[in-house]
């Protein structure tokens, strides 16, 4: 049987860091993970990773595009642009996240979202859809087309589930019909974060209840902590059973807020995102979010208005950051970019760890943790040329 074999690495597993170990895959999955050398037979591919860092790949489940491609493109080679660019980021896994747009430009991004897991994108995998919108408060739009916005409707979010691959979907529970949506969308499967929301603590509680367990891209597009009134972003701090998406960026929130934010919900609870838009290493200048303008200006993606749309975020640079907001060490860091974001939607099974029985998604990383290879489902689909 034919075997991919990492050898020498620093291999980073769940219980422990071994130093010059190997990695065994077989038919895509990871069979065997040991200090020391693996002989081998002809047949094996033989990846020498010494002075390398072996992690498991990250996972981005908040992200709209990259490299002038967006999820709504609704286009096959839209979602293959992208997976390559991320992949070259270290990036093995991801949903492809929707904006708020009438109900036929959604649905062709779920359609193509599905249609892409199925054939594969040669780049990092679609683990998923996650549905930003459209079912959010018009009080707290961010770069949301406000035009589009809606409560949720049965006949409609059915429809949006008939693929079968949504995994995460971003609401306002303060809305009625949205919160009587959350145990619909548990049931098939998906996720539910608070996002785009003006609800107060109480109503986040509530949601909790039903089954709410996330918090989109926390303290952006959501009402602020006072001490007095908690609002939504307190109640994110303060309920256990909520995962805290992060973007960090030292643009969308400060670095001390990303500092405070880790110290109370813990490595366990935070999930990085990208919120990446398609100026995603592209140059500066005019650019487009959800129909609407984006001047993309030293990074830094925003509407006219002056509101941020989006970012140019990638994750390997997300994980350097948060490492220099808290001071927290790479291994401290790492789950909050593979193992808990894979927990939060319900495939941790699977992906986000390197243990026997999961899925070969795995990054090679230099000391100074810039991606140099990255594997897929036991295939090298980024190798960066010396």
């Amino acid at each position: 049987m034919h075997r991919l074999i990492i050898l020498n690495g620093r291999v980073i597993t769940p219980w422990q860091v071994l130093e010059k170990a190997t990695v065994v895959v077989e038919e895509g999955k990871i069979v065997e993970v040991r200090e020391g050398y693996e002989l081998s037979d002809q047949k094996d591919t033989i990846i020498d990773a010494t002075g390398k860092i072996v992690s498991p790949g990250y996972i981005d489940i908040h992200v709209h595009g990259a490299a002038s491609y967006d999820t709504m493109d609704a286009s096959p080679q839209a979602i293959q642009g992208m997976a390559r660019f991320f992949a070259a980021h270290g990036v093995t896994g991801f949903l492809p996240t929707t904006t708020t747009a009438p109900q036929e430009a959604i649905l062709a991004a779920i359609a193509n979202a599905s249609l892409c897991q199925r054939e594969g994108t040669g780049g990092a995998r679609v683990l998923g859809v996650h549905l930003e919108g459209p079912y959010i408060s018009p009080n707290q739009p961010g770069a949301q087309h406000p035009q589009y916005i809606r409560p949720a409707h049965p006949e409609e979010y059915q429809q949006f589930f008939s693929w079968d691959n949504i995994k995460l979907i971003t609401l306002a529970p303060e809305i009625p019909e949205n919160m009587a949506f959350i145990p619909y969308a548990m049931s098939r499967g998906a996720a539910v974060a608070v996002g785009h929301s003006a609800a107060s603590y109480e109503d986040i509680v509530t949601a909790v209840a039903e089954g709410l367990s996330q918090s989109t891209h926390t303290f952006n597009g959501m009402v602020g902590l006072h001490h007095r009134q908690p609002g939504t972003a307190g109640a994110v701090l303060a309920l256990d059973d909520i995962y805290a998406q992060v973007i960090v960026d030292n643009v969308h929130i400060h670095p001390a807020v990303v500092k405070i934010l880790v110290r109370a919900k813990g490595t366990a609870r935070t999930v990085l995102i990208t919120d990446a838009m398609r100026a995603t290493g592209m140059p500066d200048g005019e650019y487009e979010l959800g129909g609407r303008k984006v001047t993309v200006s030293r990074g830094e993606a925003r509407l006219p208005s002056g509101t941020l749309a989006g970012s140019t975020l990638t994750m390997d640079r997300a994980v350097r950051s948060a490492m220099a907001d808290t001071g927290l060490a790479f291994e401290q860091v790492l789950p909050m970019a593979t193992s808990v974001p894979a927990e939060s939607i319900g495939l941790a099974d699977q992906v986000g760890s390197i243990a026997p029985g999961k899925t070969a998604d795995m990054i090679l990383l230099t000391p100074d943790y810039r991606v140099a290879a990255t594997i897929v489902q036991g295939q090298v689909v980024y190798q960066k040329n010396n």
